[in-house]
């Protein structure tokens, strides 16, 4: 065989030659290296499942697999089990701000704080006057954390002035003795919202501290609203004043005063709320709770909207407020269960609802203990 043209080329192209050869060699290691290393790192045959023993034979002892060989034990990292996540139901000790929405009331409000309508009213004094009915949607409320009232302090002011103004028995809502004026002291000094230091407790005028259960008096708005019976004659001189109305049926109240359900749609009868708010819509018939003579159908200067008053002739009277619509007129005689009108929001409302009270001698009661 001639070698002399192979060798030739060889020579004519060394370096190419050689290039080549040692690409080949180094692919020929990377290939025998990665086969080496999948062979060394195979992991042993699974274990083959064992059929079940027929009835009263033996069942067959099956072990686990013992440690991987080739990948050594395989370590985790311990962890304590954990029950129930932990989370903090630490409430603010600082007063929030609230923006009152259409729809809303004192008494809902309070209940979503979990407060007393009274600690809003006490901490809101320039805004709602003591009236709940003040309350108006983009109204901004101070919402206290704990019952009670927020105090600004004042030059001059002292702990024991301050608890002695708004001291009250911190477990009711009765008024209590000077003695206890120390209890609503050491109240204040020991609430952590108020950051006072109990070594050298100074509070500067202007800041704004909580007085938890303190309370003051509350002016009752709806007391001036007068109660009108059917010669005329009022308990107040207003608007609700004018000609008397003689005769008519006479009846004890009791009738549920709408035809709708038998809920709450905000406040509630109490000191600061002389009535119940009940559920309602703009189709929510109102109704004469029982017989008598309306003495009063029309608008209302005191916040009440258009409002129809009955007087049912033995000394009690009924009131519904906020009506959108009147279906009767003074001096008309009406039964019980008749459609006096059609619930709303007139009036100082946030949203459509029948306000409404039981009177006997001028005098509100709890409608809850008349009306059923």
């Amino acid at each position: 065989m001639d070698l002399s043209k192979p060798i030739q080329y060889i020579e004519d192209h060394r370096f190419s030659v050689i290039s080549w050869a040692a690409t080949v060699v180094l692919v020929a290691a990377l290939v025998g290296a990665a086969l080496w290393w999948t062979q060394g790192g195979t992991l042993p045959r699974a274990t083959q499942p064992q059929p079940t023993a027929d009835p009263g034979q033996q069942q067959p002892s099956v072990s686990l697999p013992s440690e991987v060989s080739g990948l050594g034990a395989v370590s985790g990292i311990g962890r304590a089990l954990q029950l129930k996540t932990s989370i903090s139901a630490k409430g603010s000790l600082q007063p929030i701000t609230y923006k009152v929405e259409r729809g809303d009331s004192v008494f809902g409000i309070a209940k979503q704080y979990n407060i007393k309508p009274e600690s809003i009213l006490f901490s809101n004094e320039e805004t709602l006057n003591d009236n709940p009915s003040n309350l108006t949607p983009g109204m901004t409320l101070t919402i206290p954390p704990t019952d009670g009232l927020l105090y600004t302090w004042k030059d001059g002011d002292t702990l024991e002035k301050v608890a002695d103004e708004f001291k009250a028995d911190l477990n009711s809502d009765k008024k209590i003795d000077q003695k206890d004026t120390a209890l609503l002291e050491d109240a204040i000094l020991n609430y952590a919202g108020n950051n006072i230091d109990l070594t050298d407790p100074v509070i500067k005028p202007g800041q704004v501290i909580m007085v938890p259960g303190g309370q003051r008096e509350l002016v009752a708005w709806l007391e001036f609203v007068p109660t009108v019976n059917r010669n005329g004659g009022s308990t107040a001189t207003s608007e609700l004043g004018g000609n008397g109305c003689n005769g008519g049926p006479i009846g004890m109240p009791g009738i549920w005063p709408t035809d709708g359900p038998h809920t709450l749609s905000g406040n509630d009868y109490s000191n600061s709320h002389l009535g119940i708010d009940i559920t309602a819509s703009t189709s929510t018939a109102a109704l004469a709770s029982g017989d008598g003579v309306v003495v009063f159908a029309g608008w209302s200067q005191y916040g009440y909207g258009n409002v129809v008053q009955i007087d049912h002739g033995n000394g009690f009277s009924t009131v519904y407020a906020h009506l959108s619509q009147l279906n009767v007129s003074t001096c008309q005689a009406v039964y019980g269960g008749q459609v006096i009108g059609m619930a709303g929001t007139t009036g100082n409302s946030t949203g459509v609802h029948l306000h409404f009270e039981v009177r006997e001698g001028g005098v509100n009661l709890n409608p809850w203990s008349i009306v059923h």
